[in-house]
């Protein structure tokens, strides 16, 4: 068995948690796992994974050695695509991963196109409300909104977006209207827990400190609340776009000096004269274009 394949393998235990679960991702046999597994320790001279009865975990050398596999692949399938690069229309694996709400809304549909256009195309998306490490796990472009760190990915910005604080007709015809920042600590809030989890609002040059009295951990989720009436929500305003358009939801206590968080596309450079990688960001600065998300106003 080659090595790339034992690699293939050695990865798939570890993800899906088990030799089977492994062997439906890869279609092949079992005993043709447990065989590149134990051909992959025998080289290595290391045990890589714990086994029992009920579960299958790394050992530590196998947990040292799982980001070096993922890079080994990953350069791999670099390598393929820049061979295939020059290659007009796109084809193979597209891996990208964005914000859940904002994946479902703005990229979702930009993939369907791509999927719909090009045939030899294969798409992957990883919507989750963290940033994850895209060079480990071969992603080829990310979604990311808010402030960059330095990094040698490289950027392309599409749009930008804002908190907004809102709530229902329904909530503020029992509770009234917010006049000033102050008047938050009256009302009932909805929070959020996970990366966008907030001590306290920012409005403007104030910070408002917050104890809701509902924590949900989806902004799906958190919006719903909101127009439920269980209280203000500070959301983003494209997640909110929708329902204050059909009066579910109405802007509380707006900024004067609105915050706007830049949404960027972020790939590696060796991405960037991938067929995919191009269509994939014309068409998210397009989509961007058309939903309003590229000024102020949008915001």
């Amino acid at each position: 068995m080659d090595r790339l394949q034992t690699l293939e393998m050695f990865i798939a235990v570890a993800d899906q948690g088990g030799f089977s679960a492994a062997a439906k991702l890869l279609r092949v046999s079992p005993p043709a796992v447990t065989r590149g597994i134990g051909e992959l320790e025998g080289r290595l001279g290391v045990s890589l994974f714990h086994r029992s009865t009920r579960a299958v975990s790394l050992t530590d050398d196998g947990a040292s050695f799982l980001p070096r596999a993922r890079q080994i692949l990953a350069d791999i399938q670099d390598a393929e695509r820049q061979v295939s690069g020059g290659q007009s229309e796109p084809r193979g694996q597209f891996y990208v991963t964005a914000p859940v709400m904002f994946g479902r809304l703005h990229v979702l549909p930009v993939i369907a196109m791509m999927l719909e256009q090009y045939a030899q195309l294969d798409v992957r998306m990883m919507l989750i409300d963290r940033n994850v490490r895209m060079v480990e796990e071969g992603i080829d472009v990310a979604v990311r909104i808010g402030p960059l760190t330095d990094s040698s990915l490289l950027a392309v910005p599409i749009g930008l977006v804002r908190k907004k604080l809102v709530a229902s007709p329904a909530y503020l015809a029992k509770h009234g209207h917010p006049e000033k920042p102050s008047d938050l600590s009256r009302h009932q809030t909805i929070g959020t827990t996970g990366p966008r989890a907030m001590g306290e609002w920012r409005l403007d040059d104030k910070r408002i400190r917050t104890e809701p009295r509902l924590l949900l951990n989806t902004m799906d989720a958190t919006v719903a609340a909101a127009e439920a009436g269980l209280g203000i929500a500070n959301l983003l305003s494209y997640q909110v776009e929708e329902a204050i358009r059909q009066g579910k939801l109405t802007e509380v206590l707006k900024p004067v000096d609105p915050q706007l968080l830049p949404v960027n596309l972020l790939f590696e450079s060796t991405r960037r004269g991938l067929p995919a990688t191009r269509i994939f960001i014309d068409a998210m600065k397009s989509r961007a274009t058309d939903q309003g998300l590229t000024g102020l106003d949008g915001a």
